[in-house]
């Protein structure tokens, strides 16, 4: 009883923000005892076992770990301009500055001449490492440490991101254009609200200048043209 009203509830959460329940699993467990974490559990008969709709068709399953084995890893965009948001930067003895962060898109090598955004700063990098072993190019999904040239560690912080000067480089933006999900707001939303924006690893305020519509977030639809205010829902 206990585990259909948690998949009840959890259903309708995930739907109101825009996910599809089919493709996530249900799984009981009990880390204390261990129950359907790597094995299917005697404890638990009731459970007949999960099913989730991936891209290439159905999968089935009991426990924990082939819900985890189940998810399909994604497509690493190694194709696109180098990004990777600095996490944090240490002047390290005899080596200098390192910056650390993840490699969202894109591949950092020893060598490229990289930029940073907004601190417009150029700077070679010496090179590249990873839990300690140096790498000839860091791919999306690796974090890094990597060694620059006469940069301070005041120069660059946390919420820079990284790019390559000469194939499209980040740069800094005045003002963009946000899809935004109001989940739980007391009030309304108008022009003017001021929140605090976490994007990659900076966190910093901003201003809503203007809403420019109100769509259905499950078709991507055009509700309304200019809404004068949105509220949680919307």
């Amino acid at each position: 009883k206990r585990y259909d009203e948690i998949t009840k509830e959890v259903t309708t959460y995930i739907k109101k923000i825009g996910y599809n329940p089919a493709t996530v699993a249900f799984v009981p467990i009990s880390g204390w005892n261990g129950d359907n974490m790597l094995e299917t559990s005697a404890n638990m008969s009731w459970f007949k076992g999960w099913e989730i709709t991936r891209k290439d068709g159905k999968v089935t399953g009991h426990t924990l770990l082939e819900a985890l084995d189940s998810i399909l890893p994604p497509e690493r965009p190694i194709s696109k301009p180098l990004r990777l948001p600095l996490q944090d930067v240490y002047k390290i003895g005899g080596i200098g500055t390192v910056p650390v962060g993840r490699v969202e898109t894109g591949v950092m090598k020893p060598g490229m001449v990289v930029q940073f955004a907004p601190a417009n700063i150029i700077t070679e990098v010496k090179s590249v490492e990873m839990h300690h072993e140096a790498l000839q190019e860091a791919l999306p999904g690796d974090n890094v440490g990597f060694n620059v040239k006469n940069v301070s560690v005041k120069d660059i912080r946390r919420g820079n991101v990284t790019g390559d000067s000469k194939v499209d480089p980040p740069m800094e933006a005045s003002s963009f254009v946000a899809q935004v999900i109001i989940l739980n707001h007391t009030g309304q939303i108008g022009p003017g609200y001021s929140p605090v924006l976490d994007c990659h690893t900076a966190h910093i305020a901003c201003k809503f200048s203007e809403l420019k519509e109100k769509i259905d977030r499950r078709s991507g639809k055009k509700l309304e043209d200019c809404p004068k205010f949105v509220k949680s829902g919307d």
